[in-house]
């Protein structure tokens, strides 16, 4: 903004000298004494003809200083709108309200066959410790989660209502549940939650976590719930208008 000001300033300034000068010359003319003028008429034509073409260079250069003045008030104002819209898609990619695809890997959690088999029990998924399983994917560099086809987000709620775990409301009771995850570097994900601790506390509540290899294009959905912001109130020049 500052910039442009300074070359709008410089504009005006630069055209202002200019119609100045042109004002100046006509009123110096005016109170000049009128002296006698020993040149011919073909003198007096071609001094005249000279004059004209002084003032109409004068007044091409104005236009074009105009010109140049108002496009350049245009580029500035779609760069800046440019500039909006560049910062909305980051900030709308950054808080999960877009469609990703990229390098990542597939977690699938289902019943463990052999508890199945024996006739033991499981139980429904841990909302604790899913919450950790996302933690952990998100210390190994995952940049984008969902937890079957929910877009998982800081304000993300997964607990435990009423006997069945849920994420923003959606229900994690069915099996299998599917988590995906991508990353800028998708095989390091990979192989650190291949190792990770988290993994085995599945087994205890006899429940199989499979984890695909790298997966080149991997889809994870925007978040399709409303954004609830809780504190944010217009301000009073918004409300009033800008001054």
């Amino acid at each position: 903004m500052n910039r442009m000001n300074k070359q709008t300033k410089w504009g005006v300034t630069v055209i202002s000298v200019i119609a100045g000068f042109m004002l100046a010359v006509q009123f110096q003319t005016m109170r000049s004494p009128k002296l006698k003028d020993n040149r011919d008429a073909w003198e007096l034509r071609s001094s005249i003809l000279d004059e004209q073409q002084k003032q109409s260079k004068i007044l091409a250069e104005t236009t074009r200083l105009e010109h140049q003045l108002e496009n350049y008030d245009v580029k500035q104002n779609t760069g800046k709108e440019q500039a909006l819209k560049q910062t909305l898609a980051e900030l709308k990619r950054e808080a999960g309200l877009t469609e990703t695809a990229g390098g990542g890997i597939l977690i699938r959690i289902s019943p463990l066959k052999e508890a199945e088999l024996l006739g033991e029990d499981f139980h429904s998924i841990s909302p604790d410790l899913l919450r950790r399983l996302i933690n952990e994917l998100n210390m190994y560099g995952a940049d984008s989660i969902s937890i079957n086809g929910q877009r998982v987000i800081n304000n993300t709620v997964i607990r435990d209502i009423n006997g069945e775990p849920k994420i923003d409301g959606y229900s994690l009771k069915n099996y299998p549940i599917e988590i995906k995850a991508d990353a800028e570097d998708a095989q390091s994900l990979y192989d650190r939650m291949k190792v990770s601790e988290i993994i085995e506390q599945f087994f205890v509540d006899n429940l199989n976590v499979e984890i695909s290899s790298p997966i080149k294009n991997l889809v994870i959905p925007a978040y399709k719930n409303k954004l609830e912001i809780d504190g944010m109130e217009p301000s009073e020049q918004d409300e009033k208008g800008d001054s």
